[in-house]
């Protein structure tokens, strides 16, 4: 699990392969069409970013004659999403007590100037 949490990591660290993931989130998208998308990189700096993607667990590809297409696989990124959602939900659990911790001492300063007040009022 730590290796592939690691390797999807590293892939989608850079932005050209999120951009890639990006494109074939919804479908299936051939090498070229892919290619097209990044008309600065060349094609095989583009391959070469697919086979990052694909050793990594984010892509599949499925030969069609003498193309190749990709797809995303959502569950190669499983691990490190909930990496992330352990991260954050401590983090906002975290905030959640001191918000609550806070709310209290509001609280309980409140009750004790309108106690104060009460006995206040009371003694005139």
């Amino acid at each position: 699990m730590q290796d592939t949490m690691n390797d999807s990591l590293r892939a989608i660290a850079d932005p050209t392969r999120r951009a890639i993931l990006r494109l074939v989130r919804d479908a299936e998208c051939p090498a070229g069409e892919i290619a097209a998308q990044f008309p600065s990189i060349s094609r095989p700096a583009v391959s070469q970013h697919l086979r990052v993607l694909v050793d990594a667990g984010l892509l599949e590809v499925r030969a069609a004659g003498n193309r190749r297409l990709f797809r995303w696989r959502p569950e190669g990124l499983r691990d490190a999403a909930g990496f992330v959602e352990e991260m954050w939900a401590d983090g906002l659990q975290r905030l959640k007590l001191a918000a609550e911790r806070e709310e209290w001492r509001g609280r309980a300063q409140r009750a004790r100037r309108g106690g104060s007040a009460g006995n206040r009022e009371g003694a005139r």
